[in-house]
């Protein structure tokens, strides 16, 4: 009888701790967001997005700080909001089911009188800038065009579409004189290279930044019709630049950083100047009447995303991030140099001070490059830890210090993360971001080894118990890494990754196939180079066991490649498992699907890197 007992209470302590674990796997999962604010017209009011209700969603607050209300509370996910200069216009973009077939709606400050500027279906639409006056709107869509993302401009008085531009690849309007005489168009036509072009009211093109070889740009007017642009036109990182008579140049760079945006105030005054310094941001004010930069603002996040400048310039509105920051709208007082949080990410359950800071590490690859990571060190155990290897999406994404609940979720079970930024990434210059175009892809998965040998050399990670992971472009390399080391990980995760170019340049959205080509190879004329990088085609010497996710509804990484990875494991008796969400797209918007994704992860690395 004693026996029984024991045996029953052994097993209610370990289902109740099953449960406790769950819920702290659970709890980081369904840590909130607030991001992409803008102000009112008369600067009373923000408007930004939150997943508070559990899906992005459009809320509005005081421009001072208070009580959130939501307007809107659609079955998809909100995915972009801005509030017009004057008059009670706010235009914001849905994600119908999480997919790339974006619409893009207006409605009034209290969420009522919505209308569909697009034109619905599986068009891909995404919202733009406003005219001065409220009345016109820009967005990009393929609706007529699917080889390229097309600019429109739509008057809202009028209920009038124009188009402005046919492009090719990825296209968009960055600004536009008031009386609509000049447009400045981004042209993508390859990833990691594209031109601004100038388009007068007659349709006449000018290219604003002729060059050879890959170039990044982004353009703005000033009130008084200057142009300012982020630049890198012969040279390595980029600057912020003015655009005079004909020429770029140079105003303000750095060598350790590139600038990441740059906002103008309404009065034409100064410019804010946001830098990407291996990872982390810093904040400069530039001085556009003296072109002189003024003073550097100590941030109080590690990352600064988004921004606008209240109607008097006082005070500008950002995204703040960090590793131990959840995603919040702030605002810095320029009169008073102070920055305040105005928002409150919900985090019930967990402790922010409780949560890991990554320390920057830089080491060497096969070829004496010098590569970098973020390094997470668990609070519980000690080195050399169980280590999950976790790679960026793009390719020319870009490790950085940022919030991340499946990174916090893993360290909270005493699991190391390390996330590093191999040659492709964003953020180092573009030569950097370039080494890894088309054949040269095979040194970038020769990286892994290299991340992989670090974090084993330096006595960090325990080599027999480290894992991969990867979303996106983060997926291949997590395929790449378990066909070409096939004993080199204890297990793996592949979220929406791409296995087999073929498949995936005949399925992704056109204007996505187009823009490819330089990055990837080109399919029509490099076919078995790209039969030669995917790694479906090794997958048979895959060893490691993988749990793979993907969304139903992604149309940029089709669900097709997901299948052919789970199919192909499956035949060879190696252990995987399929998480597939019906309602998402290309990653999890859905805090319900956050939660499941991240305990079923979290549960497959405990389980093979044998974590108690």
């Amino acid at each position: 009888m004693l026996s029984l007992f024991l045996l029953i209470s052994s097993f209610v302590m370990a289902q109740e701790a099953s449960d406790a674990l769950s819920m702290k796997i659970e709890a980081m999962a369904k840590v909130g967001a607030c991001y992409g604010a803008s102000f009112s017209p008369d600067g009373s009011e923000i408007v930004f997005v939150s997943n508070m209700s559990g899906l992005p969603q459009v809320w509005k607050m005081p421009g001072s700080g208070g009580w959130p209300v939501q307007l809107t509370n659609f079955d998809s996910p909100v995915s972009g909001v801005s509030w017009a200069p004057k008059g009670d216009r706010i235009a914001f973009q849905i994600a119908p089911g999480g997919g790339m077939n974006s619409q893009v709606y207006i409605m009034d400050s209290k969420g009522s009188d919505i209308r569909k500027l697009t034109v619905g279906g599986k068009s891909n639409n995404w919202v733009g800038v406003w005219s001065k006056d409220g009345n016109s709107i820009s967005y990009s869509s393929n609706q007529d065009n699917p080889a390229g993302m097309d600019c429109y401009l739509f008057d809202i008085t009028k209920n009038e579409r124009t188009l402005i531009a046919r492009n090719y690849g990825v296209g968009s309007i960055t600004d536009f004189l008031d009386d609509q005489s000049a447009f400045l168009i981004s042209r993508l036509v390859s990833r990691g290279s594209n031109d601004m072009f100038l388009i007068d009211g007659e349709g006449n093109e000018t290219i604003l930044t002729a060059h050879d070889g890959p170039g990044s740009f982004y353009a703005e007017y000033a009130p008084d019709g200057a142009i300012y642009m982020a630049s890198n036109l012969n040279r390595d990182r980029t600057a912020f630049c003015a655009y005079e008579n004909g020429q770029i140049r140079m105003l303000s760079e750095r060598n350790d950083a590139e600038l990441q945006g740059f906002y103008i105030d309404h009065a034409g005054t100064f410019a804010y100047l946001v830098w990407n310094v291996a990872g982390k941001n810093e904040l400069s004010i530039f001085d556009l009447n003296g072109n002189t930069k003024e003073k550097s603002v100590p941030l109080p996040t590690e990352l600064m995303g988004g921004g606008d400048f209240s109607p008097d310039d006082r005070y500008f509105v950002f995204n703040g991030n960090g590793a131990k920051e959840p995603s919040n709208i702030w605002v810095y007082d320029r009169v008073t140099d102070a920055f305040s949080k105005l928002t409150e990410s919900p985090h019930p359950g967990v402790d922010l001070e409780s949560l890991v800071s990554p320390e920057l590490v830089k080491f060497k690859s096969f070829d004496g490059l010098e590569l970098s990571g973020w390094l997470y060190r668990p609070k519980m155990g000690k080195a050399p830890f169980p280590t999950v290897i976790s790679y960026h999406g793009g390719p020319e994404g870009q490790s950085r210090p940022s919030f991340s609940y499946s990174f916090q979720a893993l360290l909270s079970q005493g699991i190391a993360v390390f996330s590093p930024n191999v040659r492709g990434s964003s953020g180092f210059g573009k030569r950097f971001v370039n080494l890894d175009n088309g054949a040269l892809r095979v040194n970038g998965v020769k990286d892994i080894q290299a991340c992989y040998d670090h974090i084993v050399l330096t006595g960090f990670a325990d080599k027999e118990r480290i894992g991969i992971m990867g979303g996106s472009y983060g997926g291949y390399m997590v395929m790449a890494g378990i066909t070409k080391y096939p004993d080199m990980f204890a297990a793996a995760a592949n979220l929406f990754g791409v296995v087999n170019f073929k498949t995936f340049f005949e399925q992704t959205e056109p204007w996505m196939a187009a823009i490819s080509k330089v990055e990837y190879g080109d399919p029509d004329k490099e076919s078995d180079m790209l039969i030669a990088l995917s790694p479906i085609h090794e997958v048979d010497i895959v060893k490691t066991p993988t749990i793979v996710l993907h969304g139903a509804n992604d149309t940029n990484v089709p669900v097709v490649e997901a299948e052919q990875v789970v199919e192909s494991l499956k035949k060879r008796n190696i252990p995987v498992e399929y998480v597939l969400f019906e309602d998402e797209g290309h990653g999890w918007r859905k805090t319900k699907n956050k939660v499941i994704s991240t305990v079923a992860i979290v549960n497959w690395f405990k389980k093979y890197l044998k974590v108690e």
